[in-house]
């Protein structure tokens, strides 16, 4: 088995961009990690060099899996490529119909909202006219 990029002129932008979500996971993984070992002494001994050496090893094991998950592994890369085939037959909304669209939610929700609200109100004003809640 070769360990070359397999397919390496296709399917290039989705490859990157889980390249750098994983690895964005994998570094903040080895952070925690870090902040996790380096916080339990024992018996005095300072443990930030050990805490340091196992998360920069696994830090390395995430690079490698990645490396071969987004590289190597032929049934991956085949899905990144396809999946990038498919972005490109996507018929993309405009600007236009987005703002349109984003407008048309917040004026909805503001109005269900203020419904919501008068309800509320009116409900609570009926409950106090006979005498289930009281007022404080």
């Amino acid at each position: 088995m070769s360990m070359s990029i397999y397919k390496s002129g296709q399917g290039y932008w989705t490859r990157i961009m889980s390249v750098v979500g994983f690895g964005l996971l994998v570094v903040l993984g080895a952070v925690w990690l870090f902040d996790q070992i380096d916080s339990r002494g024992v018996g005095g001994v300072t443990t930030r060099y050990v805490a340091f050496g196992v998360s920069l090893a696994a830090a390395l094991v995430g690079a490698v899996l990645i490396y071969y998950y987004c590289g190597v592994n032929q049934r991956t890369v085949d899905f990144f490529v396809a999946t990038e085939g498919e972005m490109k037959k996507v018929n993309w909304s405009t600007r236009r119909e987005i703002v349109g669209s984003t407008a048309l939610v917040i004026i909805i929700s503001a109005t269900l909202a203020i419904v919501c609200w008068m309800l509320d109100t009116l409900w609570a004003i009926a409950m106090r006219s006979i005498g289930v809640l009281e007022v404080r």
